[in-house]
Parts: structure tokens; C-alpha cells; sequence
């Protein structure tokens, strides 16, 4: 037997030994763990790692019992703090205001789904907007976000452009592909494994750049697989066999693009991917690259690329106060 296949058994072994948990209960009579995971937004393929280990029984074999569920009103994180839900999907950027409080919210990124930061600047091509000073006398559409407007005038100065140029409009788009085709809008932030997928299936030619090419400390990590504290330190055998699960559904993901687009497609219960196959598809086969890129392992989070964003937060004031050094994740719980 391999080791990776002993350390499965071991846990699923430790789980149906009797693990009791705040939150991680027995099912009733499956004698499997139950737990849940909210996502932060629809099912998409930042996602899709889940959907098959679910799908593919690899957290029925953990012993686990896992349950995907849809975000609230008030997020997917903040359910997670208070213990309603044992793991959600968020990102770095967006968990520094939970963080950087007198009573930081009760969680911890414990994996990241995705290796680097895919997200930059969509634009239609030709038009001079591959890099951030082309953003000059063109329209941004943006969310009005204090550390997204950060990043933008960062770039744009770095590259040796003036934001004030910037025609900020809000963000209103339904469409962004269609948008960019019809003239709503010059420029939009987006992520390229979906954003930029869609503009691709759609036809639309785009330039677009990478923030983490313009300045290495925008390679943070997004998303992120967050854990309830509480439930981490009183079930950590049920947190390693979730993560141990989980990162053979991405495993899966990226070695069976095609089939993992499929497995994504029949556990959305949303139906908002309904008549997207095309696109899931063809995300799917640009996200295998990017799960794991050149990481010894899928969701290794990387304290210096961890540190260094938050320390800009902290140099530019945009965090209420400052976020030390190696506080908001662990890579303790990933499979050894």
C-alpha cells in the first residue's frame, strides 16, 4: 500500500474510532463525520476539486459525510467564525478586514486553491490597455473597494502612469465579455480562469495583464479554503481527512479536466451553470495548470507571499490595524 493511500486509511481509521467534535458530528447512522463547506459564490471551477471528491466518494472514504452549501447575505466567512459551518472559500484580500481587528473573526486559511493570484485587467485588444499606464483616459469599472482602488493606482503608477487619469465608473456589468464588445466599458478586473475564459468562448479578442507581473506582492492567495478555529483545534484528524479528501478531488482536476467539468456541472444544484458547459469546460482545462502549479503539494500556502501582502496592507494603511507576521494560516492541516 502507498503512503499516501496509509495515510487515508489512517484517518478514515482515527474518524470512525468515535471523533467527536463542535461542529464535526457523527452522522446518525452512516457513521460518517458530518461536515459543511460554504462556498463564496455559485459553483464555478475555483470549486471543482470539492464537486469531485464528493462526487468521486473520496470524503465518503475519509469518513466524512461533506455538504456544499450556498453563501449568506453577511458571507461565507463570517458563517464559518461563528461555527455554523466548519470550512468556506474566501480569499486573502478579503479576509484582511476580518483579520485586522481588536476581535479578528475565528478562522484560518488552511489551503489555497489556487497557487497565485490569476486576477489583472481585461481589455479589449489594440487598444493599449496590455499594460496599467494604457488604463490612462480609458474607463475602469470598479467595485469602489478600498484595497481594490489601492491595487489599481499602485500598478498604474509602478508602470509610470497617472491614476488620476483613470475614468473610475461603477461596477454594473452582467456581462463583462459583452460589455467590453459593446463600449460600456474599457477595462474590468477579472480573473482570468473564468473572466478571461469567457471572453475567449465568446469570441472577443482582449489584452489583458497579470498584477502579479506588475509588482510580485499581488501574488496573494485567491481563493483560500478557510476552517473554523475552534473546530481545528478540537477535530484536527477531521480537518486533515477533509483536506486529505479534497486535495484528491483537485488532484483529480487536474489530471481529468474533462471529466472534472462534468462532475462540476451535475452537483451544481444552483443551475447557474446551466447552458455554460462550453466555458466550464474550457476553464476547467486552463485551471488544471493553476491548482498546483510548481508547489510540491496542492494547497501549500507560501509564508512569504502570505506575509509580504499583508505587510503592504499594513505600510499603507488599509487595514484598521496592523496584521502581524504568519497570523491568519496554517499549512498544519494538509496531507504529510
Amino acid at each position: 500500500m502507498s503512503a499516501s493511500k496509509l495515510f487515508r486509511a489512517a484517518l478514515a481509521l482515527a474518524l470512525a474510532l468515535g471523533l467527536t467534535s463542535c461542529g464535526g458530528n457523527p452522522g446518525k447512522d452512516s457513521g460518517l463525520t458530518q461536515l459543511s463547506l460554504c462556498l463564496e459564490w455559485t459553483p464555478n471551477t475555483n470549486h471543482t476539486g470539492l464537486f469531485a471528491a464528493q462526487a468521486l466518494g473520496y470524503f465518503e472514504e475519509a469518513g466524512l459525510n461533506v455538504t456544499i452549501i450556498q453563501p449568506p447575505e453577511d458571507g461565507a466567512s463570517a458563517l464559518c467564525a461563528a461555527g455554523k459551518t466548519e470550512f468556506a472559500i474566501t480569499a486573502q484580500d478579503t479576509m484582511a478586514a476580518a483579520l485586522a481587528r481588536p476581535n479578528p473573526l475565528e478562522i484560518t486559511a488552511v489551503a489555497a486553491v489556487l497557487q497565485h493570484n490569476t486576477s489583472g485587467i481585461l481589455s479589449r485588444a489594440g487598444e493599449g490597455m496590455d499594460q496599467p499606464k494604457g488604463l490612462e483616459d480609458h474607463t475602469y469599472s470598479t467595485y469602489n473597494g478600498l484595497i481594490e482602488l489601492a491595487i489599481m493606482e499602485q500598478v498604474v503608477t509602478a508602470n509610470g502612469g497617472d491614476f488620476s487619469r483613470v475614468n473610475l465608473v461603477p461596477y454594473t456589468l452582467n456581462d463583462e465579455a459583452g460589455a467590453l464588445r459593446e463600449g460600456l466599458t474599457d477595462a474590468i478586473w477579472v480573473y482570468y480562469g473564468w473572466g478571461g475564459i469567457a471572453a475567449e468562448v465568446a469570441g472577443l479578442e482582449t489584452d489583458y495583464f497579470y498584477f502579479r507581473d506588475i509588482d510580485p506582492v499581488f501574488d496573494f492567495y485567491t481563493p483560500v479554503i478557510v476552517a473554523n478555529n475552534a473546530f481545528l483545534q478540537e477535530n484536527p484528524v477531521a480537518a486533515r481527512a477533509f483536506l486529505a479528501a479534497a486535495a484528491r478531488g483537485y488532484e483529480y482536476a487536474i489530471e481529468h479536466p474533462e471529466e472534472a467539468a462534468k462532475l462540476l456541472i451535475e452537483g451544481d444544484s444552483t443551475g447557474s451553470l446551466s447552458g455554460s458547459e462550453e466555458l466550464v469546460l474550457a476553464s476547467q482545462k486552463w485551471m488544471a495548470d493553476q491548482y498546483q502549479a510548481e508547489a510540491d503539494q496542492w494547497g501549500y500556502i507560501d509564508p512569504a507571499r502570505w506575509n509580504a501582502f499583508y505587510q503592504w496592507l499594513n505600510e499603507n494603511d488599509l487595514v484598521d490595524q496592523p496584521i502581524p507576521e504568519n497570523v491568519g494560516f496554517s499549512n498544519d492541516y494538509l496531507p504529510q
